[in-house]
């Protein structure tokens, strides 16, 4: 590389007022770091994404028997065979703030999710729970113009945006998990195209009026507009540099191409899908997938959270042979065949979750570390079982090492420690100074996530 050449982590490339953000390379780092980065030292970003899965989980089919290294998959936890090394499972956290005040269980502690803070029971708009932990790192982060955008939300389904949502407590609880304070609930984006716009197509500020209608009147690929500025920079990257441009331009083309199937085709219907849930879960959740892949990738962002449906959905998975809906399966009243679909969706949303997983394993990172490794993924519902309603010993998953903070591929139990404790531990591995305590309950960080 040479000592002329240099190349901002903030690179963008242009071409007819259109905007692409980069990967990044190497060449975006300082040379000291560049040396490290040739023997696997150095530092790169962490990021934190959060998945999302309502309803509970059957747990008999989720939790191992073992603990520590000595654990085997489970039935729903089989997905996650190509990624076992990569991920902690986490038994015995409990988050009490969840618990609502009555009825209500599933929106009270979706409101809790993320922000351990129990919710005010309303159904009109003086609703108020707490700022979820992903917010308080994205405050960080924004605080340090870390990234163009301080978090990303997502999510499958849109919902209802007043209302009684679940038993008295308003749809705002049942349809965010992030919270930017007590009375903010940060909406979701459910629309891939208008996601992969604001990541990677956004128009260039400076660009002239000419160049904006050029651009809307062509319809092309985002690359198309900028291969010039493309070429010319590729010319002056290194072999490693130039491999990681290649494969993130396919990787953006396959996804505009996902994306724009989505957009022509419309909804993309079941025959077992009820009418309110009918766009097809199995190409909207790989999309919204990808999408915040890219966006890790080329450091657009570093926190994002994606909910996989509403709490206290009842969808339909028609594409499994189911014909009842979550939720209804959810109270299950001790059925075999209830248990049965309940494991099937179960184990489809861990599949979900294994896609994104292996998608962040399969990106190698400027400091010789992959995008996982640099990474903490966590998976949960707001609940335990579903039909009990339980707050205790919570589904948890925690994939990659968060830069070194976290010893992955183990079994941890706990016994009863509030799950404010864990995202105490997640918002320092992120850098927020001062966190000591978090929520209604947190007390301090959780022990032994490093071995």
């Amino acid at each position: 590389m040479s000592k002329k050449f240099q190349l901002s982590r903030r690179t963008f490339l242009r071409g007819a007022g259109a905007l692409m953000a980069l990967p990044v390379l190497e060449g975006m780092l300082p040379a000291t770091a560049r040396a490290q980065a040739q023997s696997a030292i150095g530092s790169a970003p962490r990021r934190l994404a959060v998945f999302y899965t309502p309803n509970g989980i059957h747990m008999p089919k989720w939790t191992p028997n073992g603990t520590g290294t000595n654990w085997e998959l489970t039935p729903t936890l089989q997905p996650l065979a190509p990624v076992k090394n990569d991920v902690l499972v986490i038994s015995g956290l409990a988050n009490d703030p969840g618990r609502p005040d009555g009825d209500g269980h599933h929106a009270a502690a979706t409101a809790a999710f993320l922000s351990c803070a129990k919710a005010f029971k309303t159904e009109g708009t003086d609703f108020r729970a707490g700022i979820s932990m992903d917010q308080v790192i994205a405050n960080h982060l924004a605080a340090r113009k870390a990234t163009r955008f301080p978090s990303l939300e997502l999510g499958n389904d849109a919902g209802k945006g007043i209302g009684n949502c679940d038993s008295g407590y308003a749809c705002p609880y049942a349809n965010n998990i992030a919270w930017a304070g007590p009375t903010t609930p940060v909406a979701k984006e459910t629309r891939p195209k208008a996601v992969f716009d604001r990541l990677f197509a956004g128009f260039d500020p400076n660009a002239t009026q000419a160049q904006l209608e050029k651009r809307r009147a062509y319809g092309k690929s985002i690359i198309d507009f900028v291969r010039d500025d493309a070429t010319s920079l590729r010319s002056q990257l290194g072999t490693t540099d130039r491999r990681k441009l290649d494969e993130y331009f396919t990787g953006v083309r396959d996804l505009e191409k996902q994306v724009e199937a989505i957009e022509a085709d419309g909804p993309s219907c079941n025959p077992g899908i009820s009418p309110d849930d009918n766009e097809d879960p199995r190409v909207k959740t790989k999309v919204m997938m990808d999408l915040i892949v890219l966006a890790f990738q080329c450091d657009l962002t570093r926190v994002a959270t994606f909910m996989l449906a509403n709490a206290r959905s009842n969808k339909v998975y028609g594409f499994l042979g189911l014909s009842g809906g979550h939720h209804t399966y959810s109270h299950h009243q001790k059925v075999d065949a209830n248990y049965e679909a309940l494991a099937t969706i179960d184990r489809w949303e861990v599949e979900q979750y294994a896609y994104l997983l292996e998608r962040m394993k399969g990106i190698q990172e400027a400091n010789g570390k992959t995008l996982l490794d640099n990474s903490m993924v966590y998976f949960s519902s707001e609940i335990a079982d579903g039909n009990s309603h339980q707050h205790n010993n919570l589904p948890i998953l925690v994939a990659g090492s968060g830069g070194g903070v976290i010893t992955p591929g183990r079994h941890i139990r706990y016994n009863g420690a509030p799950l404010a404790n864990l995202y105490i531990s997640m918002m320092q591995a992120m850098g927020v100074p001062g966190i000591t305590t978090f929520g209604d309950n947190g007390t301090g960080p959780l022990p032994d996530l490093k071995a």
